[in-house]
């Protein structure tokens, strides 16, 4: 009888283990140990607004909290956003090295994919006594908005409330989403709890000017909206009213989960409440979007200001006298330090963050910046530096937090002045190193061959390539061999010469033929004709640069910008075979003039096809990582960005054609792949053609192509930590709380 009790219980015993075991496994999710303070009817809170300050609740006591942080994207190379890419070891893996850089707080600006939740909750699980909080953004339904330019709209209205509550159940992981097909949007089973680790809520998205002044013109009457945690106050507009009802939404929803977070509304330079008198394009200043005409009501945790703050856009940072009245912290007139402190002044009874800040290391320029802080053009190493100015100047103008755009490259991403150039439904599929909105992360995310090849003029990592490499069969006096190879980013190159590069009594020449067309004659050739001609046209004569030029009549630049403010352009530049090569430029800002703008304003560009000598190992301590050739001795490397070659898309081998624009867009043609014609000048003369005038035109046509499969299912990458990280590390670690906290910086 014993014995039939005794496994009685020891079954029993057995099962509730299992029932006990399995039911943990189900509720670990929702066991996060962090500590956190309770107000009225049990909520929960960690993070408050007090005064002008965001407070943490820490060691049984409020402090004062500057957030520290990073941006993060929802997607990696090879894929668009909404794909389920991101795996819950890589977040794990990228928030230790976020942390490791000094950051206390991740923004994302949408809902992402349940790996995110699930991996920073596991995360914070073994870092409870110094979590790594997030700020959670909710997508405004953007595309609708600009088209139906009406906030009040009933569908954007219902569909961005909608947003708003599934942002919130899936941070308290209490929601199942289906997205729609192609919407960009995440989905999928969110079953983690990671509310507790939240620091705050900003809603929305960076504001269309013309949509907000539609919204109020068409509801100036509407009545002020009083909620139940948020409401407008006297002479908001409709627009404010608005954004109060869908704050309001927010806390209504979130206050079901027992807590409470600070809540705000993304803003950005565009719609803040300043005046910008030197800012040339009316949409700059139609209309302000003001945090102060909003307040919070019986929400004990508060509600502060977000903004973007860039220090190139809109151009008044660089032409506004109004804005270069401070110094910085180097003793330099800094209209983005004046700013700054202007911003402050106009919010005096809240806390203010910049929630994006940042400058990208990218070849491609899009807007030009005092002080050299332009969007684009820096290696790692300037990225890093004007990245921590930048920090320090809003962290000593008392803001509340800096959150740094962004933690990694995404390829997908587009920008004003190369858009017209690519084709949109491929961009994640390739490196673009002149489209620069790609690459503002500290995290790089580099072309496959970014490891086995650096630019350092030995042909040794060549030699390791094996059979993913090609000798091109050109025998051109000068080069005993040529060899191709490419990758997402890149076509390279590496030559053995029959002597070392004397710059200072030689130049080399690199033709490129994609397409029919062309120059088959220059001055470069010195008398030589080819009979096919040139698209583009590598110069190097310079010790520490050499040039990316472009046939005049295949000139994207000019094509695109000659009615837009452009000099009239030479008809004999669009003949073909003009003989001229141009340098390879992009546009910073268009030609205004009043009264279309405040004032006149003339057509801004730069040139980008500049190459720069120097060595692309990261390893070395002169590591250039816009370096694109070097010579040592009788070797030769370079590596030639896409673009600067004609290619919209590479993955596809489509280059654009020379036919005339269509409403700005350019028309695209598939190829087989590249020619390229080398040659050498010395005294004036092309090497091995003593009597150049009187030759036969150099067979281009006979030469062999460099071809290469199209690519798209498998995108390959490397992923590997800037210079600029590094930088940031250094200053990020320097700050410890904002600078009013009495417990010093």
């Amino acid at each position: 009888m014993m014995g039939k009790w005794f496994k009685y219980v020891l079954k029993f015993g057995l099962v509730f283990a299992i029932v006990a075991g399995a039911l943990f496994y189900w509720l670990r999710p929702l066991l996060v140990k962090i500590e956190s303070t309770t107000i009225a009817d049990g909520i929960h809170v960690k993070f408050r607004v007090q005064g002008t300050n965001v407070e943490e609740y820490s060691n049984e006591a409020w402090k004062p909290y500057f957030a520290k942080g990073v941006n993060m994207g929802a997607t990696v190379p090879g894929h668009f956003p909404g794909e389920l890419v991101v795996s819950e070891d890589d977040y794990e893996r990228w928030f230790e090295m976020i942390q490791g850089m000094g950051s206390n707080v991740v923004r994302i600006y949408t809902i992402m994919m349940p790996e995110f939740y699930e991996a920073l909750v596991k995360y914070n699980r073994t870092h409870q006594k110094n979590p790594l909080f997030f700020i959670q953004g909710i997508w405004s339904p953007e595309e609708q908005l600009i088209e139906g330019q009406d906030a009040y709209d009933p569908h954007i209205k219902q569909k961005f409330e909608q947003e708003i509550k599934d942002a919130v159940a899936a941070v308290y992981g209490k929601t199942t989403l289906t997205p729609e097909p192609h919407s960009g949007k995440a989905g999928g089973a969110y079953k983690y709890n990671a509310g507790p680790y939240l620091m705050g809520w900003i809603v929305g998205t960076e504001w269309d000017p013309k949509m907000v002044k539609g919204t109020n013109d068409l509801h100036a009457d509407i009545a002020d909206y009083e909620g139940k945690h948020f409401r407008n106050k006297p002479g908001a507009s409709a627009f404010e009213k608005w954004l109060a009802l869908m704050m309001d939404t927010a806390a209504q929803t979130e206050i079901q989960y027992g807590w409470q977070h600070p809540i705000a509304f993304a803003n950005w330079v565009t719609t803040d409440p300043l005046e910008h008198p030197g800012e040339p394009l009316f949409e700059e200043d139609l209309v302000s979007v003001d945090p102060a005409h909003i307040e919070a009501v019986d929400w004990e945790t508060g509600y502060f200001a977000s903004y973007h703050v860039y220090p190139y856009y809109p151009d008044f940072f660089s032409f506004d006298s109004s804005f270069q009245t401070m110094t910085n912290s180097k003793g330099e007139i800094d209209s983005y330090t004046t700013y700054l402190h202007k911003l402050k002044e106009a919010h005096p009874d809240m806390p203010v963050m910049i929630t994006e800040y940042g400058v990208p290391a990218s070849l491609g320029v899009a807007h030009l910046g005092m002080l050299g802080r332009n969007q684009g053009g820096h290696n790692e190493k300037q990225q890093g530096e004007i990245d921590a100015d930048l920090l320090q100047e809003i962290h000593g103008a008392g803001y509340s937090g800096a959150i740094l755009f962004t933690w990694q490259d995404e390829w997908f991403k587009k920008t004003w002045n190369t858009q017209r150039y690519d084709e949109a439904d491929r961009r994640a599929y390739w490196y673009n190193t002149l489209t620069n909105e790609s690459f503002f992360g500290v995290l790089g995310m580099f072309p496959s061959k970014d490891d086995d090849i650096h630019i350092d003029g030995d042909a040794s990592d060549w030699d390791r390539l094996g059979n993913d490499k090609k000798r091109l069969d050109v025998q051109v006096p000068g080069f005993e061999e040529i060899w191709a190879t490419h990758d997402e980013g890149y076509l390279y190159l590496m030559a053995k010469l029959s002597e070392p590069f004397d710059p200072s009594r030689q130049s080399i020449y690199l033709g490129a033929d994609t397409i029919a067309g062309g120059n088959r004659h220059a001055p470069q050739l010195h008398g030589v004709t080819l009979d096919e001609g040139l698209e583009t046209l590598i110069e190097l004569s310079d010790e520490n640069k050499g040039r990316m030029l472009i046939a005049s009549n295949y000139d994207l630049h000019a094509r695109l910008y000659e009615r837009s403010g452009l000099p009239d352009i030479d008809p004999k530049e669009k003949q073909d075979d003009s003989g001229i090569f141009k340098p390879w430029k992009l546009a910073v800002n268009y030609l205004l003039e009043y009264p279309d703008s405040r004032f006149n304003h003339p057509f801004g560009d730069v040139e980008v096809g500049q190459l720069e000598r120097g060595y692309t190992d990261p390893s070395r301590p002169d590591y250039n990582s816009k370096a694109m050739w070097q010579a040592q001795g009788k070797v030769l490397e370079m590596r030639i960005p896409w673009m600067l070659l004609g290619f919209s898309d590479p993955s596809s081998l489509s280059v654009i054609n020379y036919n005339q624009t269509s409403r700005s867009k350019f028309e695209v043609t598939q190829v087989e792949g590249v020619r390229i014609v080398p040659w050498i000048v010395q005294d004036d003369k092309v090497l091995g053609r003593e009597d150049s005038a009187a030759a036969e035109p150099y067979p281009v046509s006979r030469l062999p192509r460099y071809t290469w499969q199209r690519w798209e299912d498998k995108v390959n990458y490397v992923e590997r930590l800037k210079q600029s990280y590094s930088i940031m590390k250094e200053a990020m670690q320097k700050i410890d709380g904002p600078v009013n906290n009495t417990s010093g910086s």
